[in-house]
């Protein structure tokens, strides 16, 4: 009687890649343990902190499982697009967690067992974080190679673009009644909902069904997302600080803080259109001999 043996690949740990994501489990299963146990961690900047740690784990954990029996094939997404995109979100929100959490939760001086204890999380969290890059920089795609496009420069380019989308998002307040702020918040809108289903889409290998070429059509969207966040890093600052001071004082929730917060993430975001125009384009009407 034959039996069905589960094929095992032990180079989805011990490659370079494999490597990366073991430390990244281990790193982020430190980091949520040392807050959990502290029973510090309150409020939304330390749920979301929480959330990072352990959605992380979680799925890097899925991924190396399903690496080692081989099972990922049988999904039907694009594997390498997903474990690209994945991997640059899950930098990014472990990035901003190690900025977030010691900011929130640390105060000076650190003396006490409780403080020892999130100063070793936040440790552990930026490891964590330089482990996700390193599985970035391992698994970007070379130059003249497009199999894999959330991979390439500007497909974690889109990612990147989301993400800052999300802490727009996040931010916003105080915009209602102003029609240059209401302008902003519809282009953060518009660019964050075609970004995302790109993304979908390019995972759920749903682009190749759309009737028109697709790297053009990229480079279009590209190029009207950049002009829309043109406008809005002019108008959101001029709209949001005209003839109004900063608040003394400025709490934690200060709007103004906010309003400052966003002018700067619009800025970001302008930049990674603009690097995205300019790698997208190269890709399309630059052909590598």
């Amino acid at each position: 009687r034959s039996m069905a043996v589960a094929t095992v690949n032990l180079r989805a740990l011990t490659s370079w890649v494999g490597i990366a994501r073991l430390f990244a489990v281990v790193l982020s299963c430190l980091a949520f343990s040392l807050v959990a146990s502290t029973g510090h961690f309150g409020g939304p900047y330390g749920t979301w902190c929480m959330f990072t740690w352990c959605f992380c784990f979680a799925v890097t954990l899925l991924v190396l499982l399903l690496e080692l029996l081989e099972l990922y094939p049988l999904l039907p997404l694009s594997w390498d697009d997903f474990t690209s995109a994945f991997s640059m979100l899950a930098a990014l929100m472990v990035f901003t967690s190690s900025v977030v959490f010691p900011a929130t939760f640390i105060s000076s001086p650190c003396s006490s067992n409780q403080c020892a204890r999130q100063a070793v999380a936040t440790t552990a969290s930026c490891l964590c974080f330089l482990a996700y890059a390193v599985e970035v920089a391992l698994t970007r795609a070379k130059p003249g190679d497009i199999s894999s496009f959330l991979s390439t420069v500007p497909g974690l380019l889109k990612v990147f673009e989301a993400y800052v989308a999300c802490l727009i998002f996040s931010l916003l307040d105080r915009y209602n009644g102003e029609p240059g702020l209401m302008w902003c918040v519809a282009v953060y809108s518009i660019c964050f909902i075609i970004t995302l289903l790109i993304i979908i889409f390019t995972i759920g290998r749903c682009l190749t069904y759309i009737p028109c070429p697709l790297e053009k059509m990229l480079v279009g969207y590209n190029f009207l997302a950049l002009l829309m966040y043109l406008t809005a890093t002019v108008l959101w600052p001029l709209y949001s600080f005209r003839g109004r001071s900063r608040p003394d004082p400025c709490g934690r929730n200060c709007w103004w803080d906010k309003h400052l917060g966003v002018t700067f993430l619009t800025i970001f975001n302008l930049i990674a259109y603009l690097v995205d125009l300019v790698y997208s384009t190269r890709m399309v009407f630059v052909r590598a001999p």
